[in-house]
């Protein structure tokens, strides 16, 4: 009794093992993608990520959640093969949001052993419709020259002087 017992637990064991084996490993070219600076007005833009299957089963995305409605996500429904890649597609659209600085997250749940997995969009958006005004563009030439402009009008820093404490041991009035 006690041989058939021990026997079968060494036999789940040994399947245990032989299935933990084969597993999706969900593995992203890059996790985070910066737009830059965008206008308000045209605020709609997009990316895609594109991941891969590292592991050795094939791989099921079960949902990707957006931190915000303002950020849609995308993704491949089908089953991806160990080896193959897919991609997912986030559009984000600021059109109601305030002007600012922006960070939105992307959860991705997924039969892969490393779930789940997040991805990130950033950048800023600016109120203006006209952004070369804002923000012009210089080729290297005009940015070194820019700094060694800047380098000759900087006044070097003059340390402070010491200053004496009211109540110091040399100035204590004596009773």
């Amino acid at each position: 009794m006690k041989k058939s017992i021990i026997l079968l637990f060494a036999a789940l064991a040994f399947m245990g093992t032989a299935f933990a084996d084969e597993a999706a490993e969900l593995t992203f070219q890059k996790k985070t993608h910066n737009f830059g600076i965008v206008a308000q007005d045209t605020c709609i833009v997009t990316c895609t990520f594109t991941f891969s299957n590292t592991g050795n089963a094939p791989l099921i995305i079960h949902q990707a959640i957006s931190s915000c409605g303002c950020t849609v996500p995308e993704y491949t429904r089908e089953p991806i093969a160990p080896g193959q890649q897919g991609s997912i597609l986030v559009t984000y659209n600021g059109k109601a949001k305030r002007p600012g600085v922006f960070k939105k997250s992307i959860t991705i749940h997924s039969n892969a052993a490393n779930t789940p997995v997040r991805i990130y969009i950033e950048g800023e958006m600016i109120a203006e419709d006209n952004i070369e005004e804002l923000v012009p563009v210089t080729t290297p030439d005009e940015q070194i020259q820019e700094a060694t402009d800047t380098a000759s009008v900087i006044k070097p820093i003059e340390k402070p002087r010491k200053r004496f404490r009211l109540f110091s041991r040399r100035n204590t009035p004596k009773e």
